[in-house]
């Protein structure tokens, strides 16, 4: 069997990595928040009270989730 000559992409044992800082962090923390809020908002909140979009689509899109979330809807 062939060996690949190719140099591994790992830190070698015993050699620290650089640590992550919050610049790097913050505004994939930021995104994946909003994502995660507007998730939420499509699931819980929409065809009830305040509606974005018309119609049953969206509701009857996440339907199962809802009820597996515990939010009622019916």
């Amino acid at each position: 069997m062939a060996l690949s000559a190719a140099p591994a992409a790992v830190a070698p044992v015993g050699q620290p990595t650089a640590p992550l800082s919050v610049k790097a962090v913050l505004p994939w923390a930021v995104f994946f928040g909003v994502l995660m809020m507007t998730l939420i908002y499509f699931v819980g909140a929409e065809q009830g009270a305040v509606s974005l979009i018309s119609g049953e689509n969206v509701h009857e899109w996440v339907h199962d989730g809802r009820h597996l979330l515990g939010f009622p809807c019916h």
